[in-house]
């Protein structure tokens, strides 16, 4: 079985050799793929891929899906509550260079499975915290972002490698709807979970089960592919640079530093609207008397149900959307790509304003504003992702990953559900329900301003992407290496 002989995980894959004598003149009968993946084992590893990625956000917002009832399990005002999501992006967030790093020199499949499995395991922990330990929960939480920087910085680079052009634009909205709609499967099997078990703790334990057979079907179906081979220049054409020589190059990266500040405001909208949404609903519910206080659980999750539900349909039109309007934006300009990101953030602005605004006097309204705002915000995903793997060259990709992902978190997501839960406290006059409800509306107004700064950021990169787009597409060696290259080809026996 050819795909069990990838390279070990300590060993860097350009020491690999090719046979003596297999030069021009030893052709094969049947030409090899130039990533060393058949399309249909391509294919197959995007499907698992994107399973994984969709098993990382059910997990991320399984918590929010039973948020009310681990307020009242452990006694926990709102500060404390946004610490749950705010120590896991730290965690994932400080990791993913360490991991961008290793992805960029050693075997990609190796390290995924070995994050995925430590992940499923410390998500099983956590579910067995007692009340007098909320500091352990915190603690477990943080290492499941252990898991989830070993993946997310790497799987991208490995459908780069495998596709390119429109055919890559297609695999990674298939990779990206695996945010919203994992991200609504977290809440609604949360919720559902939470309901028939009457615990919200069993709602923390399906995946990891499916973690495992993550694991397994990564091991047994996923093949590295060869690193920037597809794009008519093999690796070992391209000049293998420092960590530092890659973190220059990027900085000096117009299209890829501005597109990061752009995505950066859309994680600080989605990590906040992800973990407080529900729970907003919910107290706007109690405020208005459609529901009763949660004075012992299991408490009432029926908003996250239909915030779940909300947020998988409307991600499933948002990715499929944006990544169509680009498409044939396309047709007429090479900067639709970040001017399709800029509309959306730019769409998405008011209908969030209306959704927080209206949560007291009409929920129907509030559910419709809810979800033309999410749809807008998720037109981004693949998008930006795109953006990202055709302005840095193949040997720089999962360190331009794992940088994104650090700014986009430290300045987004990482501090958003605290400093909302932060803000709510402080606006809190009194403990009434009145106060529970508007100090948490006023205090997620900040997205709507964060949003329209992220639009603006877009349409800066609209400004430098042909450049910086041709710049990586033209990208060749340089240097003494290139000279060794040179001769050792002219050396090599014919």
């Amino acid at each position: 079985m050819t795909f069990l002989f990838s390279p070990p995980l300590f060993l860097p894959e350009n020491s690999l050799h090719v046979k003596p004598g297999a030069g021009p003149s030893h052709h094969r009968e049947v030409e090899e793929p130039a990533s060393g993946v058949s399309s249909m084992r391509s294919v197959f590893t995007v499907i698992v891929l994107c399973f994984i990625n969709l098993l990382n956000y059910m997990d991320r917002f399984t918590v929010a899906g039973v948020l009310p009832d681990i307020e009242q399990y452990f006694g926990i005002n709102d500060g404390k509550s946004g610490l749950l999501q705010t120590v896991f992006i730290c965690s994932y967030m400080f990791l993913a260079p360490v991991f961008g790093y290793l992805g960029d020199r050693y075997n990609r499949k190796v390290i995924m499975s070995v994050g995925i499995g430590f992940w499923s395991v410390v998500t099983l922990a956590s579910s067995y915290m007692p009340r007098e330990y909320f500091w352990l929960l915190l603690l477990t939480r943080g290492l499941v972002g252990v898991g989830e920087a070993s993946y997310s910085t790497i799987a991208p680079t490995i459908i780069a490698d495998l596709y390119v052009k429109e055919r890559r634009t297609q695999m990674l909205s298939v990779f990206y709807f695996a945010i919203p709609v994992g991200s609504g499967l977290g809440y609604i099997v949360g919720s559902k979970v939470d309901d028939m078990a009457g615990d919200w703790h069993w709602a923390l334990r399906v995946t990891p089960a499916l973690g495992l057979v993550a694991v397994v079907l990564l091991l047994f179906v996923v093949k590295e592919p060869k690193r920037g081979a597809i794009e008519a220049r093999p690796e070992h054409t391209l000049q293998r640079t420092s960590w530092l020589g890659d973190m220059k190059a990027l900085c000096r990266n117009p299209s890829f530093v501005l597109s990061t500040f752009g995505f950066t405001a859309v994680a600080f909208v989605t990590g906040s609207l992800a973990l407080w949404a529900p729970a907003f609903l919910f107290r706007a519910a109690v405020f208005t008397g459609e529901r009763p206080p949660c004075i012992k659980g299991p408490c009432d999750t029926s908003d996250s149900l239909y915030f779940g539900i909300i947020t998988v349909v409307s991600g499933i039109l948002g990715v499929a959307s944006g990544a169509e309007v680009s498409r044939r934006l396309r047709l007429r300009t090479p900067k639709a790509d970040p001017l399709v990101c800029a509309l959306g953030l730019l769409l998405s602005a008011p209908f969030l304003y209306l959704a927080i605004v209206f949560a007291q006097a009409s929920p129907t309204a509030t559910y419709v504003f809810i979800f033309l705002g999410e749809t807008f915000l998720s037109m981004n995903w693949a998008i930006v992702a795109d953006i990202l793997l055709y302005v840095v060259v193949p040997t720089r990709r999962a360190t331009a990953e794992a940088f994104q992902i650090v700014l986009s978190h430290l300045l987004g997501d990482a501090g958003s559900p605290y400093l909302i839960g932060l803000v709510s406290d402080s606006l809190k006059q009194t403990d009434s329900y009145l106060w529970q409800f508007r100090s948490l509306q006023l205090s997620l107004l900040t997205c709507t301003f964060v949003a329209v700064g992220g639009g603006a950021f877009f349409l800066a990169t609209a400004l430098f992407i042909e450049k910086d787009r041709q710049r990586a597409a033209n990208y060749t060696p340089s240097g003494e290496r290139l000279n060794l290259e040179l001769r050792l080809c002219a050396w090599a026996p014919d």
